[in-house]
């Protein structure tokens, strides 16, 4: 049958065919999810006895199968046949979307998703869904809270065996991938080979609808959201859903009302040491962030971002209704309120509603006095950025605005008096 290539035995499930009864009653169990052989030390289970085997060697370190070339160990004979094309870099299944090439058809197969944002397996438990089978068994794990895979230095515990690996070079100090353009390195070949997009400027993965593109996989399937509107992630305790996991992280801290982080100019707490850094920049001045087309600066890398789209005049976010455009979603959206005459925001002290969380922000200084933004010239205090931005100009003497007529300049707040 091996050479006639006949396959007498079919799964009556899925129609898959065998050479062997013994094949078929092994892979029965995918379907009704049985695995009897079971390991002593961490108690996963297996469908076949050798399966069971190589799993035993996670536990006890054992690597028979040594690379000639550099001397790593592996547990299984195919895994030292796949690594030895690193030596060789021979990767003969090529994606005709990116040019990246593969090792084996099957690695071509599932990288082909990224490109079609393919994601078939599902997870029961939370929605979140993923390019294959084994991704979505370990996230599995997540909710299960089962983490087998325990560090004998530390005791923290994983749940994958490669996890627990990565984390060994924690203690060893072992970074073994160094990029030679910056000399940094790294202890995964995976984390450098992302690592090094950042200097070749590559971004492989490009969104189907509106044709940006990412260094990362994982970025464009969280990019595709603003796109779709999908907000997988939920807050148990008010129901709100947030479009990325961190999103809902920071948002968790409202309820528990943790904002750790202070600042010790105005005393305002962060729930984030990031949103703190940004937020002293505002007391500081400083703006590291360069527009290298007009050389203004910015004090987010985030608003540099959004400035750059300015200057290439892109408008991608359409509105339904009326067709205008807009350069962020999060525009668009606002805009939507406009149509629906929607303001979900309301000002707990007058009642007055906003159609942006931050202009109520804003508004409720006026409730509190609160002028967190001082001048660094006279230390005066102002509730509002552009405030701050208007009224330095009377120390650095700019005057943006001329008049027609007599070619006069004037601050704005003289030509907002006349006109």
């Amino acid at each position: 049958m091996i050479h006639t290539g006949e396959k007498p035995f079919k799964c009556p499930e899925c129609g898959k065919g065998f050479t062997r009864v013994k094949l078929l009653a092994v892979h029965k169990m995918v379907h009704t999810g049985e695995k009897p052989f079971k390991c002593p030390e961490c108690g996963k289970g297996f469908t076949r006895v050798k399966l069971l085997a190589v799993h035993k060697m996670v536990h006890t370190g054992e690597k028979p199968f040594k690379c000639s070339e550099c001397g790593r160990g592996f547990t299984q004979v195919r895994r030292l046949t796949m690594h030895k094309l690193i030596h060789t870099e021979e990767r003969p299944f090529k994606c005709t979307e990116c040019g990246k090439g593969f090792t084996e058809a099957k690695f071509l197969a599932v990288h082909k998703m990224i490109h079609t944002a393919d994601r078939p397996f599902e997870c029961s438990e939370c929605g979140k869904c993923f390019s294959r089978q084994t991704l979505l068994a370990s996230h599995n794990i997540v909710h299960a809270e089962e983490k087998p895979f325990k560090c004998m230095e530390c005791g923290k515990a994983f749940a994958q065996a490669r996890r627990l690996a990565a984390h060994h070079a924690v203690h060893t100090g072992e970074k073994t991938f160094l990029c030679f353009e910056c000399g940094k390195c790294f202890n995964r070949k995976s984390v450098l080979i992302k690592h090094q997009r950042i200097h070749t400027g590559e971004k492989p993965f490009k969104c189907p609808e509106c044709g940006k593109s990412f260094r990362q996989a994982s970025t464009l399937v969280s990019h595709t959201r603003v796109h779709t509107g999908e907000k997988p992630f939920k807050c148990y305790e008010c129901e709100k859903c947030f479009t990325w996991q961190a999103q809902l992280i920071s948002h968790k801290l409202i309820h528990t009302g943790k904002n750790p982080h202070k600042c010790t100019e105005c005393g305002k707490s962060f729930s984030k040491a990031s949103n703190l850094a940004s937020h002293i920049r505002i007391h500081t001045g400083e703006k590291p962030f360069l527009c290298t087309i007009c050389g203004k600066c910015f004090t987010q890398s985030g608003s540099l971002t959004s400035h750059k789209l300015v200057h290439t005049e892109e408008k991608l976010f359409k509105c339904p209704e009326c067709g205008k455009c807009f350069r962020r979603a999060t525009e668009l959206a606002s805009h939507k309120m406009t149509h629906m005459g929607e303001k979900p925001f309301k000002c707990p002290e007058c009642g007055k509603c906003f159609r942006q969380v931050t202009d109520l922000v804003i508004h409720k200084r006026i409730h509190t006095g609160e002028k967190p933004f001082k001048c660094t010239e006279c230390e005066k205090c102002f509730a509002r950025t552009t405030d701050l931005a208007l009224h330095r100009r009377v120390h650095t003497g700019e005057r943006p605005f001329k008049c027609s007529e007599m070619w006069k300049m004037f601050h704005p707040a003289f030509t907002s008096y006349y006109t």
